[in-house]
């Protein structure tokens, strides 16, 4: 029996992995954050919600382990004895846990992304059976850069970085770069790009990661005064998005990133770092974005090439909030040659649309303009 350890199991990305390797796995031990209550009960309430089979949801208090730990502190808080112990037993690590925080500060993500990783590498290095590392990184540790076509095996800060989530994914995956090399160990680094869903957002399940821009418009909104207006037709405020008309951007399902991620798993590794993009066939247009934006709230989005110098109270207001607003600039494909030998053609068949999107971002029922009441909770 393989026995295998996951961090970050709670998280939107870590619930698919979750399910997928107890697909493989007969058990599964959870490194999960010492502050996080009811662990089994998150979990169990999202098979039940993503219709997994009743079996699986029974089951798991006898298949799976929770391990309480804080990843910033020495041998991740746990005892010399139990830490070795715990080391001793493991075949395989999947460190998923990290902050996606793209308004975050460098210091508080280099706690998490960075020093998060360096302690999970070093419950990797005090077991003797020498577990495989499962890295997930980002696709977007490829920094500012806009245009071109970014490599699996690239990995350089040549091109600065859009926020400071980006710089610490970069800076994490430098360090496994250097434990691999010190520790002549194999690892598998896996980069999805923007992770999405159409399942509909729960109060007890993680937030959507593009659930951020729905947050962030809807604050510069009440920022601007335009909080409870419905602005109709063509009498909605313009919101200003310096932008390329024919930017694109990457958006994984988070369902088929698990899936693919799990499929990497089953290849020997090689010895070394091994690298996988794992993308969608397709791009979202940027204009899909935009488009989206409006669906969501009582705006009309425009790309423009320069920021305007008649900036109105609404862009003001979006300006305070930078994270997202680059990406709006973005070119690039990333190359999947690798994760493509492996896996083959495709990886996802699922088409990410605005509906798809928009279906993932707002409850099961009628989408309603912002700002009208709901007449009770979701």
């Amino acid at each position: 029996m393989v026995n295998v350890a996951l961090t970050g199991a709670t998280g939107f990305l870590g619930l698919r992995l979750l399910r997928c390797l107890l697909e493989r796995h007969r058990t599964l031990t959870l490194l999960t954050h010492s502050a996080s209550a009811d662990t089994l009960g998150r979990i169990t309430r999202f098979l039940a919600s993503t219709g997994a089979p009743e079996g699986l949801t029974a089951e798991l208090p006898a298949r799976v382990r929770v391990v309480p730990t804080d990843l910033s502190r020495p041998r991740m808080g746990l005892s010399a004895a139990f830490f070795g112990e715990l080391a001793d037993e493991l075949d395989a690590i999947w460190h998923s846990a990290g902050s996606i925080n793209l308004q975050g500060d460098l210091a508080s993500l280099r706690r998490v992304n960075v020093e998060g990783t360096r302690a999970v590498l070093e419950l990797a290095a005090a077991g003797h059976r020498r577990p495989v590392v499962h890295h997930v990184s980002t696709a977007f540790v490829a920094g500012a850069r806009r245009e071109g076509v970014v490599y699996e095996d690239e990995l350089d800060d040549a091109h600065d970085f859009e926020n400071s989530y980006e710089r610490s994914k970069y800076e994490a995956e430098v360090l496994v770069h250097a434990w691999a090399r010190a520790h002549h160990r194999p690892v598998v680094v896996l980069r999805p790009s923007i992770l999405v869903t159409d399942h509909p957002p729960h109060p007890d399940l993680p937030r959507h990661p593009l659930q951020v821009m729905d947050q962030l418009m809807g604050e510069a909104l009440r920022t601007a005064g335009h909080v409870g207006t419905r602005h109709p037709g063509p009498d909605r405020p313009v919101l200003r998005l310096v932008g390329r008309r024919y930017g694109h951007l990457n958006m994984m399902p988070v369902e088929d990133a698990a899936t693919a991620m799990v499929r990497l798993s089953d290849r020997e590794p090689s010895g070394r770092v091994d690298t996988y993009h794992v993308v969608h066939d397709h791009d979202v247009p940027v204009s899909a974005v935009t488009e989206l934006m409006e669906r969501l709230a009582p705006l009309r989005a425009r790309l423009v090439d320069r920021r305007p110098d008649d900036v109105s109270a609404l862009e003001a207001s979006m300006d305070f909030y930078p994270g997202i607003t680059p990406y709006l600039s973005h070119l690039r494909r990333y190359d999947d040659t690798r994760a493509r030998t492996v896996l083959g053609p495709p990886r996802s068949v699922t088409r990410v649309d605005v509906d798809y999107l928009l279906s993932g971002l707002r409850p099961a029922h009628p989408v309603r303009p912002a700002g009208t009441p709901t007449g009770g909770p979701h």
